[in-house]
Parts: C-alpha cells; sequence; structure tokens
C-alpha cells in the first residue's frame, strides 16, 4: 500500500509550524476550513490527496517581511514528500503552492491538474466571498499581520492588492466558485477599497 502524502507525524509536524506562526489569519484554521472545502469538491479533484498536500503546505512558511514565503513553502513540501509522491506529482503540487504568489492557475498540460489547481486557489480566496462580517474579519487579521507596516503604507499596498482582484475579469478560476462567490467577493472587495481610500 503507497505511503500517503499527509501522515499523521508530517499532519503534526505541519499543525506545529502553523501554530508557531505569528498569522492571525494565515494560521490553522485557515488550513482546516481549505481541507473542509477539499472534502466538499473531492469528487470534482482528480487528485484529491495532492489538493490537500498543497492545501497543508501552501501557507507552512508565512513571513510578513518576506517576499518568498510561497517558493519556501514550496520547497518546504518538495523535500518532505520526496519519497512519498512520483517527481510528476510532487512538481503539480509544488506549482499549485507556488501558484498562490499570483493566484493564477499555472499552465498545466494535464486538463485535471488544471482544474485541481483552480479550485484549489478559489479555496484559498473563498473568504473574499464570505458574508460581509466574516470578510471584515479576515481584513482585520491580515491587518494585524502586518501590524509592523504604517497605516499609509498598508492603505496603499493593501488597496493596489485588491483592485488588481476587482480589474480580473474572474476573481474566481472554477464555475462552481465563480457562481457561489464572485458576486459577493466583488461586493465585499470594492466595500473594502472604499475604507482604504477613505479612512476619515
Amino acid at each position: 500500500m503507497p505511503r500517503p502524502l499527509i501522515d499523521r507525524r508530517l499532519q503534526a509536524e505541519l499543525t506545529g509550524l502553523y501554530g508557531a506562526a505569528e498569522g492571525h489569519y494565515h494560521g490553522l484554521p485557515h488550513i482546516e476550513a481549505m481541507l473542509r472545502q477539499a472534502d466538499e469538491y473531492r469528487d470534482a479533484l482528480s487528485d484529491p490527496e495532492a489538493a490537500r498536500a498543497a492545501i497543508w503546505f501552501h501557507d507552512a512558511i508565512y513571513d510578513t517581511r518576506a517576499a518568498d514565503n510561497e517558493a519556501r513553502s514550496a520547497a518546504l513540501a518538495r523535500e518532505r514528500l520526496a519519497h512519498r509522491a512520483d517527481p510528476d506529482r510532487l512538481a503539480r503540487i509544488a506549482a499549485m503552492i507556488e501558484a498562490t504568489a499570483t493566484h493564477l492557475v499555472p499552465d498545466f498540460e494535464d486538463p485535471g491538474a488544471a482544474l485541481d489547481a483552480a479550485l484549489f486557489l478559489d479555496m484559498d480566496l473563498a473568504i473574499l466571498g464570505a458574508s460581509p462580517a466574516e470578510f471584515d474579519r479576515y481584513e482585520a487579521a491580515v491587518r494585524r499581520e502586518f501590524g509592523w507596516v504604517s497605516d499609509t503604507a498598508w492603505r496603499k499596498g493593501r488597496a493596489a492588492v485588491l483592485q488588481g482582484f476587482l480589474e480580473r475579469p474572474c476573481i474566481f478560476h472554477s464555475g462552481q466558485f465563480r457562481k457561489r462567490l464572485e458576486a459577493p467577493a466583488r461586493s465585499n472587495i470594492s466595500r473594502s477599497l472604499d475604507v482604504l481610500r477613505n479612512p476619515d
């Protein structure tokens, strides 16, 4: 029987990493929320276990002062999964993790891999389409993660990130998420941008 990608020992190691981090949003509750979504969309995933592995690793390295968190998280996944996945599967998992830097689906030749990446990225951004109250808690939590950034710099930087999502033809890649969350996500982002640009 093949060794699972994420066994209890590796899960415990990753849980410890998330517990030790200072992520007010990018912590274990975020991972658990994505894992629940992976269960919900399991039948739509071509490789559910690989998607779950990408979920577990994608924020394993999270330092708000660094610009290479996604690459370092992918490198950790390659290291820890080296003897659990074949090279192609491992490359697919790492590419999904690295894609969280841009939230653009990697250029996979395999349609199943592309759909899995689309769903994975949509799960990561599902909070954008949450209820206004939940979205506001998310925004406040992310602001706390960047507590070292001045208010002026934060408003400018966060507005640029959110505006970038708003300018995309679609925020969500998969039809499942687009149908359910596209409209509320655009509403939440627009409201947040108004606050960021008009703080008084």
